[in-house]
């Protein structure tokens, strides 16, 4: 028998199913894992939204999909370092395996990720490469660059949508609308911190 809960989870998460899936397939690259990490968002917002039902459920479930991509992401970066035993009584040796054509695509993967990082403003630019390269806490970066943490949110979640744009061949302006790239750097908040 469904609870009050539940309802709530259908008519406040569940009705932006499409928008989630669209979201994942342009953020996530792995497509034959869509179907999983849709239910692990739900899974997660779910368990989390029973203890403490969120004040903006959209929000919360693309901000969770998006932390759950982040971390899928790192931990395909961990390599293991258990050992696998001796190999010197077997003569084996270690050789770098990686072909001339994966070390040439592995360079324009780099190439292509330094130019997208060029192409952000240059607030933009400062607070991804200080959270996503450094990997300073969101307070560091806001006093770092003497903006708020909402405004450090804002120039991440830009930054990324607009790398992932210019990585995976995002979606075109609208008609009336300016590309993604044109917008300005500086919003309403950094303008009003700086004046105070």
């Amino acid at each position: 028998m469904p609870t009050d809960f539940d309802d709530w989870f259908v008519r406040e998460i569940l009705v932006h199913e499409r928008a989630l899936a669209q979201y994942l397939q342009r953020c996530w690259p792995h497509r034959d894992e869509l179907h999983d990490l849709r239910q692990e968002v739900y899974a997660r917002v779910y368990e989390a939204a029973a203890r403490n039902r969120p004040a903006s459920p959209q929000a919360f479930l693309f901000t969770t999909a998006r932390h759950l991509m982040t971390d899928r992401a790192r931990r395909g970066r961990v390599v293991s370092i258990e050992p696998v035993g001796d190999f010197e009584p077997s003569n084996v040796y270690l050789v770098d395996d990686v072909s001339p054509e994966r070390w040439v695509g592995a360079r324009q993967a780099l190439k292509r990720l330094a130019e997208a990082l060029d192409r952000l403003p240059d607030r933009c630019r400062e607070v991804v490469w200080l959270r996503r390269v450094e990997e300073l806490p969101q307070k560091d970066v806001a006093r770092r660059l003497g903006i708020s943490g909402k405004t450090v949110e804002k120039h991440l979640a830009k930054g990324m949508r607009l790398i992932a744009d210019h990585l995976y061949g995002g979606m075109p302006p609208r008609d009336g609308e300016a590309p993604a790239w044109t917008a300005t750097d500086e919003d309403d908040g950094d303008a009003r911190q700086q004046a105070d």
